[in-house]
């Protein structure tokens, strides 16, 4: 199939290089408004499954701490939607601090 007849198609790359345009953009955000304070600020983007990549980053830049927001989902909710602050708390051997 090709993008002429199927009304849903979306070349990954194009969707790739939106996504880090995007992800720049926000990153960029924080990083300015850390420096802005006075707190040193290093930015990274990557790709994969968000609680695998979050874990594989902390441990090859070699962080202290994970930061995560979380939804505070609880019960059916966090069992049928899953949960990656609970499986970063869970799988990283990296401290994590979870905040609402």
């Amino acid at each position: 199939m090709n993008g002429d007849t199927n009304p849903v198609y979306f070349p990954v790359e194009e969707y790739e290089r939106a996504a880090k345009a995007e992800a720049d953009r926000h990153l960029g955000k924080v990083r300015d408004e850390a420096l802005s304070r006075g707190v040193d600020c290093e930015t990274v983007h990557v790709t994969g499954y968000p609680a695998d990549a979050i874990i594989e980053t902390a441990e090859t830049t070699a962080c202290d701490l994970i930061v995560m927001g979380s939804h505070g989902r609880r019960g059916i909710a966090r069992l049928l939607l899953g949960s990656q602050a609970a499986k970063v708390v869970t799988l990283s051997s990296v401290p994590v601090l979870i905040c609402r």
